[in-house]
């Protein structure tokens, strides 16, 4: 099968692709800050599936000197990198105005510049290779300009989305494949109290459609599609009040 790489995969949606990729035969590279959660997931995974090449290292993605360096070193390791998933974020965020610049400029610099050079070192090696697929984690979020707490986090979404499909446009024609995925309401540890709302998948059935999608080598694909494909179409839609109500 293919060597997958994941970035912030000791927790939520990164450790359940982890799982999930696992058990369809891939061979996983799985990073993140907490490693002591990493090492916990590679012994599930290895105890599960015997079969799996499970490597961790350490990562946070906002010391970008660092991305550069653990993917080659993962590359090396491993023979190559045939997939890499930037799922590695963070959801905190005020409305802009409140005097919360720190929390959005964290967001920020995490899900946007963190993604960049996430991007940028998975482009050198997928360039070098003339083969790979890079999966872009966004967020339904993206489809919108998004009111009070998550401005900044929708805006951050919406940006790595559109640094993915540029990136897409830029290797048309060769074996390189972009994906973009843009998740609903999934439980996680960064989904939190959301976690009651009806509209929640549970992180198995939300990621079984991510993962179907990565497989499927899809362009991009809201997550799960119902009900957010047909939700989809009306959030860009709806008129500012309205948006404002359903936030």
């Amino acid at each position: 099968m293919s060597t997958i790489l994941i970035t912030g995969a000791s927790s939520g949606l990164g450790a359940e692709m982890a799982r999930q990729l696992a058990a369809l035969g891939h061979d996983l590279a799985l990073c993140a800050r907490r490693t002591d959660r990493l090492d916990e997931l590679a012994v599930e995974i290895t105890t599960a599936h015997p079969q799996a090449r499970v490597g961790i290292k350490a990562l946070d993605v906002t010391d970008h000197d660092a991305v550069f360096r653990v993917f080659e070193e993962f590359r090396e390791e491993l023979g190559g990198i045939d997939k890499v998933v930037v799922n590695a974020g963070l959801g905190k965020g005020q409305p802009l105005g409140t005097g919360r610049f720190d929390a959005n400029r964290e967001t920020a610099e995490t899900n946007f510049i963190g993604a960049l050079a996430q991007t940028e070192a998975a482009a050198q090696i997928f360039r070098a290779q003339n083969s790979g697929h890079l999966v872009m984690v966004s967020s339904f979020s993206a489809l919108r300009g998004m009111p009070k707490n998550i401005t900044t986090y929708a805006a951050t979404k919406a940006a790595v989305a559109h640094l993915a499909e540029g990136f897409r446009a830029d290797v048309h024609g060769t074996p390189i494949k972009v994906t973009v995925l843009y998740p609903g309401y999934i439980v996680s540890e960064m989904s939190g109290t959301s976690a009651k709302t009806p509209l929640m998948a549970s992180t198995e059935k939300g990621v079984r459609a991510m993962v179907e999608a990565i497989e499927k080598e899809k362009k991009s694909a809201v997550v799960p599609a119902w009900p957010w494909v047909p939700l989809g179409f009306a959030i860009k839609r709806v008129p500012v009040g309205v948006l404002r109500k359903m936030s």
